[in-house]
């Protein structure tokens, strides 16, 4: 890290291990991102509650080249829990932030539009055939948000394509006006 952590406290009187601690979660997180630039913990006691103790809160703000990350008042009767669940709080979203700098973010299957063109009632299966040709099975178990016997040859369909040890195989398989393109 560029500055050394800076550790406050609000409301109570410093503490040597409490920063250790704090030391000790700022490294880990150096693991995920060593472009940490500063870092800066605040620890305090919140107002007394009618029905239960004093809790300890805990901010956490981050700055990385480009970002500044906050995990703001993770509160706990015990400051080593809020300290703790502050500091997962931030490693998520450091995380996070490390996967989109790698271009590494969740991608969502592309849904495909179809036809259904031949369907066992009995056995509960069918078959989809998209505009190129190409024809997928699906099940009762891969239809969403309409039971199986409402399906018909010729309705419109939606679905994810996905291939299994058989071949083609549509999964959450939705009915509706959908184009087909």
């Amino acid at each position: 890290m560029k500055l050394p952590v800076h550790i406050q406290f609000h409301g109570m009187e410093p503490s040597g291990a409490l920063q250790v601690s704090a030391r000790e979660h700022v490294n880990k997180l150096e693991r995920l991102a060593s472009d940490i630039v500063a870092c800066r913990v605040v620890i305090g006691v919140e107002q007394k509650h009618q029905h239960q103790g004093r809790p300890y809160s805990v901010r956490v703000d981050l700055s990385v080249p480009g970002h500044e990350l906050v995990v703001n008042k993770v509160q706990n009767e015990d400051v080593y829990v809020a300290m703790r669940d502050a500091f997962d709080s931030m490693r998520r979203q450091l995380e996070s932030l490390v996967e989109r700098r790698r271009g590494e973010e969740k991608t969502h299957p592309v849904p495909l539009h179809g036809e259904i063109v031949r369907i066992d009632g009995a056995s509960g299966f069918g078959f989809i055939r998209t505009p190129d040709g190409s024809e997928y099975y699906f099940s009762r178990d891969n239809i969403v948000s309409t039971p199986f016997e409402h399906m018909r040859t010729g309705a419109a369909v939606q679905f994810v394509p996905d291939t299994a040890g058989e071949g083609r195989q549509a999964k959450r398989v939705s009915l509706g006006k959908h184009a087909m393109g």
